[in-house]
């Protein structure tokens, strides 16, 4: 058996209509739809075309790599369809990037692969003899799945002399037979009859179905059952309960007695009709039985038999209208959902396609949808019944991570009924944040002469992104301090923030540290941000105080002279010292430590002034030695010691024959050492070589010391290292000037000593026999500092030192220490024969003062 199909399509506006047979097998093709869309098959994977069908079997599947539909499922028009006819399905097909819809409409062509079936095997009939000719009797009918051609075409009855038959068709297009009578029955003659009937459908090949008649002759029953209408109209509410009543039929019957009784049946009823629809047979009451849905018939059509005892029928039509209930609620279903969408995404981003149908129809069936909440979202509707979910503002991860996304769906039903579906959105990082630092300025205190590495503050920034973005590395950014690079003085840890000193600080030297530290997260590209760090180094008490004056001196032997006339109070000189520390380790305080006569002198406790606290006598010894201590206020605190000689003397030989016997058995010590150093030396293996040494730096030191001497050369000032108040917060708040010349030989040597501020200072010589000298500087060490200090030949006159400090302080600055210290240049003997020489001149002509 050969069946020859052709299949047809249409494209209009974006529709396609297929034509096949039912019963085709899996895999046919149907058509080649990329063809008669005009789409590339590129477009088809691109736009990840699918198939969208609201039914729960696929029938058919889309080859998006061939661009063809084929057969997925067993197609069966009779299950799908039933009688409707044209039977077809439809579908779409989506694509998107960008978004397309096309409809496709599949029609299923019957194939006669079912006969006519009778739902009895035997029809049993009781006729009256007394029937009537041209009475009709009303045969079951068969039924045929098939629909056109394929359908029941046509009855055939077995031949007989009594009946003939009569064919007729229903409203809704079926075919039902009667037979009627054309020659008188007689029971005595023929009790029974047994007759066939065939239905007969018009296929190729034809099928056909098979009934068996039994005729009884009933005795005289002659008046058959009329209706009162040929046509009843009812309507009924979908949903309607059990039993509800729909309509009442009502046939009379011209009969008395048995044969007057009727009963009422539904004759000829589909079977799915027959569930929910019934009949009383007394009453004719046709009732809902069983669950009318609206969406699954719209209207019902039933004949109704009235039957006498006598055997005798009528017919009636019943047509029922359904009336529709919005009891079908909105169904959402997802086409696509895109989860998660980048907090960088624009406004306007589709993250999801839905499609919403309504089952219901006219109001019922219309369906809005809505997203629940404030959420920064929004629904279109481009295409029909389907909806596109996009952004309406641009996203934040860090204010909202993650939404739950509630679309309704409601239709315009009384009461309105709605569906809701949650979509839950995650929102991904992008680095957008950069690490911010809990302060603007870090500050930070550490004590000096700390330990090296060890940690100084913490600085921690923070960085609202997440995993790698959110990642920070602390970074020490390049600068410098006092020239070096400020990784030599502190580093940071990257994974913690915490800040190590790499070397041990000297408040001395730097007072403070002004770097910046960049923090980085991990992102790509990285996001940073800066803090500045302000480290505050803290002083400690690690130096001791200097003593700027009076200085010591190796050699000679200064001395402070106090006349035998000076009162009580009288200011002999004063101590100045200073203290590189500052605040209160800076804070210095003198007091008289030892002294030859403790009675005659005090030193000030604040300003280190010596003063006479008692009137000089002359029993007091000329030599007065003091020795005064110099502390700070550090804890714990340290000190330094300077020894200041004071000569009580009205005249100067008395002074110079006090100092002459005491530098003369100082001298007479330091021969007798250095020839004991000799003598030892001349023991030695070593004595020749050693000799030739000595003798050989002594030659290289006096040519060097005549060299300078006879090229005029400025002498170098010395000072002490860091003698300056680095903060102003010690007793010199100014600086002094002053300077101090001293030969190669300290043993045997003369010495020049120069002061500020006109100040006279008697200094004792031992290898000059008692004569003193006086050195007198007029000039400003401001305009010529690197000057050397003249002898003027004006007359000599000695003076008391007094306020040293506040002379100095207003009259002079000076300049910080140079790096190192020239040694004055060694006068021969000859020179310095005619400085004493001169000196012993002016000595005579001196007027002593008052």
């Amino acid at each position: 058996m050969v069946l020859i199909l052709f299949c047809f399509f249409t494209v209009v506006a974006g529709q396609i209509r297929y034509s096949i047979p039912e019963e085709m097998k899996k895999g046919s093709l149907i058509g080649n739809v990329a063809q008669d869309l005009g789409l590339d098959l590129k477009r088809l994977r691109s736009g990840r075309a699918r198939i969208v069908t609201g039914e729960s079997i696929q029938y058919t599947e889309l080859k998006t790599d061939k661009g063809i539909l084929v057969v997925k499922e067993r197609i069966d028009r009779e299950q799908l369809c039933g009688d409707v006819t044209p039977c077809s399905f439809s579908f779409e097909i989506i694509l998107e990037n960008p978004m397309e819809l096309n409809h496709i409409t599949i029609e299923v062509l019957d194939v006669n692969d079912h006969p006519p079936v009778f739902k009895k095997s035997d029809i049993m009939l009781d006729i009256s003899e007394s029937a009537n000719l041209g009475a009709r009797f009303v045969l079951d009918s068969a039924e045929d799945p098939d629909v056109g051609v394929n359908g029941l075409q046509n009855y055939v009855l077995s031949p007989n002399d009594n009946f003939v038959l009569k064919q007729h068709v229903n409203p809704d297009g079926s075919k039902y037979a009667e037979m009627m009578l054309q020659k008188q029955l007689d029971r005595e003659e023929v009790p029974t009859l047994s007759l066939k009937l065939i239905a007969i459908d018009g296929g190729n090949p034809q099928r056909s179905g098979t009934v068996n008649i039994d005729i009884k002759v009933l005795d005289v029953n002659d008046n058959a059952p009329v209706f009162n209408q040929s046509v009843y109209k009812a309507t009924v509410t979908e949903n309607a309960a059990k039993g509800t009543h729909i309509v009442t039929v009502n046939a009379t019957d011209a009969d008395s007695g048995s044969n007057g009784y009727i009963t009422y049946s539904i004759s000829n009823v589909r079977s799915n009709i027959a569930d929910l629809l019934s009949i009383d047979q007394v009453s004719g009451l046709l009732s809902v039985s069983g669950p009318i849905d609206f969406e699954k018939d719209k209207k019902y059509e039933l004949r109704i038999d009235a039957k006498d005892e006598g055997g005798l029928t009528d017919s009636s039509k019943v047509i029922i209208e359904v009336t529709d209930v919005n009891d079908n609620a909105p169904i959402i279903s997802v086409m696509s959902f895109t989860s998660p969408v980048s907090e960088d995404s624009p406004a306007g981003t589709t993250i999801g396609i839905i499609n919403v149908k309504d089952l219901d129809s006219g109001d019922n069936g219309k369906v809005n949808c809505r997203i629940e909440q404030n959420a920064p979202f929004k629904i279109k509707s481009n295409l029909r019944n389907y909806y596109t979910l996009v952004t309406d503002t641009v996203l934040d991860r860090e204010t909202v991570s993650e939404y739950n996304i509630t679309v309704v769906a409601t239709d315009a039903g009384m009461p309105p009924l709605s569906t809701n579906r949650t979509f839950y959105l995650k929102v991904s990082d992008v680095n957008d944040n950069a690490p911010l630092f809990s302060q603007s300025v870090y500050d930070a205190f550490i004590a000096e002469n700390n330990s090296p590495g060890v940690s100084i503050l913490t600085v921690r920034a923070k960085d609202p992104d997440e995993n790698q973005n959110a990642r920070v590395s602390y970074i020490l950014e390049d600068s410098h301090l006092d020239g070096y690079p400020v990784s030599n003085c502190v580093s940071v840890n990257a994974e913690s923030g915490v800040i190590h000193a790499v070397r041990s600080f000297d408040y001395e030297q730097i007072k403070q540290l002004v770097f910046v530290v960049k923090a980085q997260d991990g992102g790509s590209p990285p996001l940073s941000s800066n803090v500045t760090v302000k480290v505050m180094i803290q002083d400690q008490n690690d130096n001791p105080p200097q003593v700027l004056y009076p200085v010591q001196t190796g050699g000679s032997l200064v001395a402070e002279m106090v006349p035998r006339s000076a009162d009580v109070g009288y200011l002999v000189t004063k101590v100045v010292a200073v203290d590189v520390d500052s605040g209160q380790n800076a804070w210095l305080s003198y007091r008289l430590q030892k002294a030859t006569d403790r009675a005659l002198f005090e030193v000030g406790l604040q300003n280190g002034e010596i003063r006479t606290i008692r009137q000089v006598t002359d029993k007091d010894a000329v030599k007065q030695r003091l020795t005064v201590i110099v502390e700070d206020n550090g804890q714990p605190s340290r000190s330094a010691t300077v020894i200041v000689n004071v000569a009580v003397a009205d005249s100067f030989p008395e002074v110079l024959s006090e100092f002459t016997d005491f530098t003369q058995d100082k001298e007479y010590n330091d021969n007798l050492t250095f020839y004991l150093v000799l003598a030892l030396a001349v023991v030695s293996f070593l004595f020749i070589t050693c000799l030739v040494v000595i003798i050989s730096v002594k030659i290289y030191r006096w040519r060097q010391s005549r060299v300078m001497y006879h090229s005029n050369l400025p002498v170098i000032p010395y000072y002490p290292p860091r003698y300056s108040d680095t903060l102003g917060t010690g007793t010199l708040q100014h600086v002094y000037n002053y300077e101090v010349c001293r030969t190669t030989d300290s043993r045997k040597s003369d010495c020049k000593f120069g002061g500020a501020g006109s100040q006279n200072v008697l200094i004792m010589d031992p290898s000059s026999t008692g004569t003193m000298q006086r050195i007198q500087s007029e000039r400003s060490i401001l305009d010529e500092p690197d000057s050397p200090l003249e002898v003027r030949n004006n007359p000599l006159r000695v003076y008391s030192f007094r306020h040293v400090v506040s002379n100095f302080s207003s009259e002079f600055r000076l300049t910080p220490p140079p790096p190192f210290r020239t040694p004055c240049p060694h006068p021969s003997t000859q020179s310095r024969a005619r400085a004493l020489l001169l000196l012993s001149n002016q000595v005579a002509t001196l007027p002593l003062p008052h």
